[in-house]
């Protein structure tokens, strides 16, 4: 078990259904990372863009970008995790892949698809959270919408790290600050929001504000609008476990079944 984690996050542009591009970018900004780190976080449809074009846009498990992220993962001793469009048994999901540098593969597939621009109509809703313990530390990723929803994300197992991938356009912007805040404080844990910057075909502006909240809903890592950057943090153990002892904050949380 370790101590501390140390995470490094990527807000970048992304070229629109153009993933050998957008995983050329992102290698040369991974292989920047002059430090060692332990977790390497990249938004929401990193290779393609928030596209609803998802037939023609799907990879599957034994991909090119899963295996990329894999030969990643191994070179860089650490975990990657993002989310893509992957077709699996039929039906093409939003899923976000936590790559571990052994190969290991887990995911999650969005649970809240985004009806207000039809992803509802094209991609299958995840049912099931999934919780990684990684190196000692229980990480809960979630994808974008599922922001808004802090049933979902419910501090019920006790994980230290909430993780949002996100393509989150600037309109709504003080929304994605503000629940970010929201979900580190409820939750009594560390919370990462990385999006995305630039504008998208159809011509939605993206401004970034990736950044982390510690337990208190402290802002630890300062936000940088409108431009691409690696963002790298250490999160410490001794902090959860001060102000989770003296508080006991979750211990009075509420039970909720999810339909």
């Amino acid at each position: 078990m370790q101590d501390q984690l140390k995470v490094a996050f990527i807000q970048q542009e992304l070229a629109w259904e153009n993933p050998k591009q957008n995983r050329k970018q992102f290698k040369e900004s991974i292989e920047s990372i002059n430090q060692k780190v332990d977790l390497i976080v990249l938004p929401e449809m990193f290779t393609t863009g928030f596209t609803m074009n998802a037939k023609a846009q799907a990879e599957t498990m034994d991909g090119k970008s899963v295996d990329w992220m894999k030969k990643l993962a191994s070179e860089k001793d650490a975990a990657i995790v993002g989310s893509l469009i992957i077709e699996d048994d039929s039906k093409v999901y939003n899923r976000l892949l936590f790559v571990q540098p052994d190969g290991t593969i887990e995911h999650y597939d969005k649970r809240h698809t985004f009806s207000l621009v039809g992803e509802d109509k094209v991609y299958a809703s995840g049912t099931e959270k999934l919780i990684v313990d990684y190196r000692g530390w229980k990480i809960c990723p979630l994808i974008c919408y599922d922001l808004r929803f802090p049933v979902w994300s419910r501090n019920k197992e006790d994980y230290d790290l909430l993780i949002y991938v996100a393509n989150w356009p600037k309109p709504r912007i003080v929304a994605w600050d503000t629940l970010l805040k929201a979900r580190a404080i409820e939750n009594m844990c560390y919370t990462i929001g990385v999006n995305r910057v630039g504008l998208d075909e159809k011509d939605n502006e993206y401004c970034g504000h990736s950044t982390a909240y510690d337990i208190l809903g402290n802002n630890i890592s300062p936000i940088r609008p409108n431009k691409e950057y690696v963002g790298i943090l250490t999160l410490e153990r001794n902090h959860l476990n001060f102000y989770r002892n003296k508080l006991k904050f979750l211990n009075d949380r509420d039970t909720f079944l999810i339909q």
